[in-house]
């Protein structure tokens, strides 16, 4: 059994980053697939998963050498437990990383905390990394408050956990005024 698989949960181009499209930001695409090259690029030598249900998305992974995890998911917390789920024969740990990190080097150096780590957003409420243990029954909780929310399911599945605040991974890019950090 391998150690570590990072997986990039990844929606279609065209209806990723609803709110810097609404917002007025010129090219949301390209933006979207530099951050997500960024991210990819970083994070070797890791074996690389991108969580997916499109074309689109699949061959992009390829050009960078991921392998896709295609499924049907219609959310994000989907995504991942079915990421979860198809590597938890093969690694001990699953390291779930979000595509849209300005910052994102040094993700595949990364030797985390043994139990579950969460990396937060610069705003201390959304999860940007976490690692979790294969073979828990995990329930991945993203969205609102989603640092605090997987503190609650580490806590409930009695497995030790670690916040971490001051990683360089947690600029992310939800709102156009993000881009300019």
């Amino acid at each position: 059994m391998q150690d570590l698989a990072i997986v990039v949960p990844l929606k279609e181009f065209v209806l990723a980053k609803t709110r810097l499209r609404e917002g007025g930001v010129d090219n949301v695409d390209t933006k979207i697939r530099d951050m997500a090259s960024g991210v990819f690029s970083a994070a070797r030598p890791r074996p690389l998963f991108v969580s997916c249900e499109s074309d689109d998305v699949e061959e992009f992974a390829l050009q960078y050498s991921a392998t896709p995890l295609r499924s049907s998911s219609t959310s994000l917390n989907e995504a991942v437990t079915f990421a979860y789920h198809a590597l938890s024969s093969d690694f001990r740990r699953i390291m779930i990383v979000h595509a849209d990190l300005l910052y994102p080097e040094g993700l595949g150096d990364f030797d985390p905390f043994d139990g579950v780590t969460i990396v937060t957003d610069h705003h201390g409420r959304g999860t940007n990394v976490l690692v979790v243990p294969t073979g828990f029954d995990f329930t991945f909780r993203f969205g609102a408050d989603s640092a605090s929310s997987h503190q609650l399911e580490a806590q409930r599945t009695g497995v030790p956990h670690r916040l971490v605040r001051d990683s360089p991974w947690r600029y992310d890019v939800d709102e156009p005024g993000d881009l300019i950090v």
